[in-house]
C-alpha cells in the first residue's frame, strides 16, 4: 500500500499532488452550473463540489476557487443572484468537461460546445437542455475559507425539474436510470451501473 506523510505530500510534484488529493477523497458529483451576466452573456461550467446542506430550507453549496483571477460563474451569480445546477449524464461527458476551459467572459461556453441552453419558468439563468435533473438556484450566502482562499457559496432551490421516470413514489430520485455520472479526481468520469437502497437504520438492542 502506498504511504504518504504530510511532509511527503508537501514535497510532491505540483500536478501529481493535485491529482492525488483531488481523487483520494472519493467520487464526487458532476454538475454544470449555468449563469447569465448582467449584460446577457450565458456561462456554463463544470463543478465537482456541489453538496447537500439541508432540506428545510432546501440548500445546496459548492466550492469556488480563489477569485484572484477571473471567475465568470462567481461574477455572474453576484451580479444577478441566480444560477442553475444541472446533472451531467453519460451522453455529454466530453462537452461538459470542455467547459472547464478558461474562456473570456465575453464568450459563452454554450457557443463553444454542443450543449444547449434553455430558459424555463421565467427563470433568468440558463439550464442545460436535456439534463435529467435541473435546479434553479437563488444566491443566499458565501463563506470565505481563509486556509486556501476558496469560497463556499450557498444557494436555495427555487425550481426543481426532474425527468418523470426518475422520480419514485417516496421522493427518491434514481440517478442510475439517467446515466448520471460521478467524477473521480479532476478528469475521471464514472457511470454507476447498480444501486442498493436500505431501510432507515435504528440502534440495535443490546443483548
Amino acid at each position: 500500500m502506498a504511504y504518504f506523510s504530510n511532509k511527503d505530500i508537501s514535497e510532491l510534484n505540483h500536478f501529481y499532488k493535485i491529482n492525488l488529493i483531488n481523487s483520494c477523497s472519493g467520487y464526487k458529483s458532476a454538475n454544470l452550473i449555468g449563469t447569465k451576466s448582467a449584460s446577457g452573456i450565458s456561462n456554463v461550467a463544470i463543478f465537482s463540489s456541489v453538496i447537500h446542506l439541508g432540506s428545510e430550507p432546501a440548500l445546496l453549496g459548492f466550492i469556488l476557487r480563489p477569485t484572484t483571477v477571473a471567475r465568470n460563474t462567481y461574477d455572474n451569480i453576484k451580479e444577478t443572484g441566480v444560477y442553475t445546477i444541472n446533472h451531467v449524464h453519460q451522453a455529454i461527458i466530453e462537452e461538459a468537461h470542455h467547459t472547464s476551459a478558461k474562456y473570456d467572459a465575453s464568450i459563452s461556453e454554450f457557443d463553444m460546445t454542443s450543449l444547449d441552453e434553455e430558459f424555463l419558468n421565467h427563470f433568468q439563468a440558463p439550464y442545460v437542455k436535456n439534463a435529467p435533473v435541473q435546479m434553479g438556484m437563488k444566491y443566499v450566502e458565501e463563506y470565505h475559507i481563509k486556509e486556501n482562499g476558496t469560497i463556499l457559496l450557498i444557494g436555495e432551490i427555487q425550481h426543481l425539474n426532474i425527468n418523470d421516470h426518475l422520480l419514485k413514489e417516496d421522493g427518491f430520485v434514481n440517478l442510475v436510470e439517467a446515466n448520471v455520472v460521478a467524477i473521480n479526481g479532476l478528469d475521471g468520469y464514472a457511470v454507476p451501473i447498480s444501486q442498493t437502497r436500505l431501510d432507515y437504520q435504528r440502534p440495535k438492542k443490546s443483548s
